[in-house]
């Protein structure tokens, strides 16, 4: 299960995937490819080429979990193709899930107090 904390980091893959590859073949891209530990209760979502289509990839504490999602109808709204990867929010990852635009979810700014001294 993927528990939705306040703190959940959310890691959308910018480039497309081989989507032949499985839970090892993923693991080692997070590791290699997004150098971030696949093993640190973060999402990775990556997508195929064909735009209705994810793979989700978390670690819940006692096991990998793999996903896959396609939509019947529609394609997923992606970040431009580029290297590297895109944070989401829960909320936004919830909305990408759901076949939603999620680039329409405001982003809350978080406002930190400033020292001075």
């Amino acid at each position: 299960m993927i528990a939705l904390r306040s703190d959940l980091k959310v890691v959308v893959a910018s480039r497309p995937v081989d989507f032949r590859n499985g839970i090892t073949g993923l693991v080692a891209l997070v590791a290699q490819a997004l150098s971030a530990d696949p093993y640190c209760g973060d999402v990775f979502i990556f997508r195929a080429k064909r735009t209705d289509r994810l793979k989700l990839l978390v670690w819940d504490g006692s096991g990998m979990i793999l996903a896959t999602k396609w939509l019947e109808e529609g394609r997923f709204t992606w970040p431009p193709i580029t290297d590297g990867a895109v944070v989401l929010t829960p909320a936004q990852m919830a909305m990408l899930i759901d076949g939603m635009d999620w680039t329409k979810v405001r982003v809350p700014v978080v406002k930190r107090p400033v020292n001075v001294g």
